[in-house]
């Protein structure tokens, strides 16, 4: 499965998921289909990050669009949601941030003993700092998924060379979202439905074959703004 087809597979889903809020409300079915599609998109941040040859382009592509998407975001929030928040281009703007600066962090020279592989564990220890940091940032600032958008990104990130370890710790992660939405909110079979519905991504990624495949990547970036306005001005 190549990251075409998993970029369809996203865009696909997310319309699926707002064109059932504008038309019809929060509806179970198509709310839970709509929960593929940003853990494919933080998987896609963490390869970007990879494969990018101009990492600083990247991140001002990222911040460009997050600024762009906000009105039609805000727009269709406000009228069929009634939420404020942070687009998901802000959300993976902070999550490639993240990826950065623990990478500068890990895999900086600086030495406390002269073993080696102390100082590497202990400067991967550091690195995780800025990103539970900017985690907590996203949350407070009402980022699209907040903290735990940002962290799956990381996630996919740091266990790029794991995939057994990536899908157990996606998995839990999915699990401790929803579960607080239990604890916080009382049980509803909902969450049940939202949490599957959330880890069934992980399905598609493990499918992905490293391979690009055809290159859309302004249309997804265009994508998401185009379509949120679409949907306002046909069902405001």
């Amino acid at each position: 499965m190549t990251s075409f087809v998993l970029k369809c597979i996203a865009m696909i889903s997310m319309l699926i998921d707002h064109t059932s809020i504008a038309y019809l409300g929060y509806t179970t079915l198509f709310n839970v289909i709509g929960r593929i599609a940003f853990p494919i998109f933080a998987f896609q941040i963490s390869e970007g990050y990879i494969h990018t040859k101009n990492l600083k382009k990247y991140l001002l592509r990222l911040f460009c669009f997050a600024i762009i998407s906000q009105v039609p975001f805000m727009l269709f929030n406000s009228t069929f949601t009634n939420n404020f928040s942070f687009n998901i281009f802000g959300t993976l703007f902070v999550g490639l941030l993240a990826i950065w600066l623990y990478d500068k962090i890990s895999n900086c020279t600086f030495e406390l003993t002269k073993d080696k592989k102390f100082n590497l564990t202990i400067n991967k220890i550091f690195g995780f700092i800025p990103a539970i940091l900017l985690g907590i940032v996203s949350e407070v600032c009402c980022f699209d998924y907040g903290f735990w958008g940002v962290a799956i990104i990381f996630l996919f990130y740091f266990f790029k060379n794991d995939k057994l370890g990536m899908v157990i710790f996606y998995i839990t992660a999915c699990i401790i979202k929803y579960g607080i939405s239990v604890i916080t909110h009382g049980y509803h079979y909902l969450y049940v439905l939202l949490c599957l519905g959330t880890i069934l991504p992980i399905i598609f990624i493990c499918l992905y074959n490293g391979k690009q495949g055809k290159k859309i990547k302004y249309l997804l970036y265009a994508f998401y703004p185009v379509h949120l306005l679409i949907l306002y001005f046909i069902f405001k």
